[in-house]
C-alpha cells in the first residue's frame, strides 16, 4: 500500500468512528429521531394534563362551556395564546408523580417546551396546550392552522391542545 492510500483509509475510518461526526446519509434519520422524541414527549405530557383535567377540573365545568369547547374543536385554526402559559416547575407540582413521572424540559433538538394550562377557570373554552418550536428554536407565532406538515420541514412547530395535535409531522414512524 502506498502512503497516500493508507492516509485515505485512515481518514475514512476516522470519519466512520469518531463520535459526533455524522455522515450525510444519517442526517435525515437523526432529525426524524429528534422529531419522534418530541412527539412522544408532547403526547405523554398532554395525556397527563388531560387526565389531570378530567379528574380535577372537568367535574366543575358547565354544560354551556363544554358546548363551546366542542364547537371550537371544529374550527380550522386555533390560538395557543388563549391558554395561559405555565412554567415547567409549576406544571411539575401539579402532575408529578401522580399523572406522569417527570416533565421534560427540552425537545429533541434541545429547545425548551412551552406549556399552557388554565388552572383557575373550569369554564374556559380552551384549557391546555404545549408546543415545541422545532429545529430552528423559534415559534412561528401563536395562531396555528390545524393540520400536518411534511416531516422533512424540521423548522415547523409541533403543537398540541386540548387532547389533540394541532400541528404535527405527517407520517413520522
Amino acid at each position: 500500500m502506498t502512503a497516500r492510500f493508507r492516509l485515505a483509509v485512515l481518514a475514512l475510518a476516522a470519519l466512520l468512528v469518531l463520535p459526533g461526526v455524522s455522515r450525510a446519509t444519517d442526517a435525515p434519520q437523526n432529525d426524524l429521531s429528534k422529531q419522534k422524541q418530541t412527539i412522544s414527549d408532547i403526547r405523554n405530557v398532554g395525556t397527563a394534563m388531560w387526565v389531570w383535567y378530567k379528574e380535577q377540573v372537568a367535574p366543575r365545568r358547565s354544560e354551556d362551556a363544554q358546548k363551546k369547547a366542542d364547537a371550537m374543536a371544529k374550527e380550522p385554526s386555533i390560538a395557543i395564546s388563549a391558554v395561559p402559559v405555565i412554567s415547567r416547575e409549576e406544571l411539575t407540582k401539579i402532575l408529578v408523580p401522580k399523572y406522569i413521572a417527570s416533565i421534560p424540559e427540552k425537545d429533541g433538538w434541545g429547545n425548551s417546551y412551552e406549556f399552557h394550562l388554565n388552572t383557575t377557570d373550569p369554564n374556559a373554552v380552551q384549557v391546555m396546550g404545549l408546543r415545541s418550536p422545532g429545529m430552528d428554536g423559534s415559534f412561528s407565532g401563536d395562531n396555528y392552522v390545524i393540520g400536518p406538515f411534511a416531516p422533512e420541514d424540521q423548522k415547523q412547530d409541533i403543537a398540541w391542545m386540548d387532547g389533540y395535535f394541532i400541528r404535527w409531522p405527517q407520517r413520522v414512524q
